[in-house]
């Protein structure tokens, strides 16, 4: 099984602790790389500055409120870069608003869901993110 670089867009150190329990439970193989703001998620997928060489992601797990450049930017400009265009954006927001969804849709993102209140229901998320984006799906090579 390979092994998925997946880039985690979060600024709370503790959402950051709770997704990789939930994705240790279900025993997801990943490498999982954390920056804590748009500014940041940008650099590291241009692989600007300090993030020079660092792996393109599989995947993106981006929250949408954060400092300095917040997530709807982010997915703005990941999906009007060329190189970056078919990388799938999973928004992981705490938000549940329906123009917010239709908002993400229609600026690309691949997938939107409402981070949950209880551990359990995030362990099943990880074990869907698992099955379906790391597992039935055919992820883009990078260009």
């Amino acid at each position: 099984m390979k092994c998925h670089d997946i880039l985690l867009v979060e600024d709370d150190p503790d959402q950051v602790t709770l997704l990789q329990e939930a994705f240790a439970e279900v025993k997801v193989s990943y490498i999982l790389h954390v920056v804590q703001d748009g500014v940041d998620a940008m650099k590291y997928l241009l692989q600007e500055g300090e993030y020079g060489g660092t792996p393109r992601p599989d995947l993106i797990l981006l929250d949408l409120n954060l400092p300095r450049k917040d997530g709807w930017e982010v997915l703005r400009e990941v999906k009007s870069e060329d190189s970056l265009r078919a990388i799938p954006v999973i928004v992981f927001t705490s938000s549940a608003d329906q123009s917010n969804i239709n908002q993400c849709y229609t600026l690309g993102a691949n997938c939107f869901i409402t981070k949950p209140a209880k551990f359990e229901d995030l362990v099943k998320i990880a074990d869907l993110i698992e099955h379906f984006w790391l597992g039935a799906v055919a992820l883009p090579a990078p260009v």
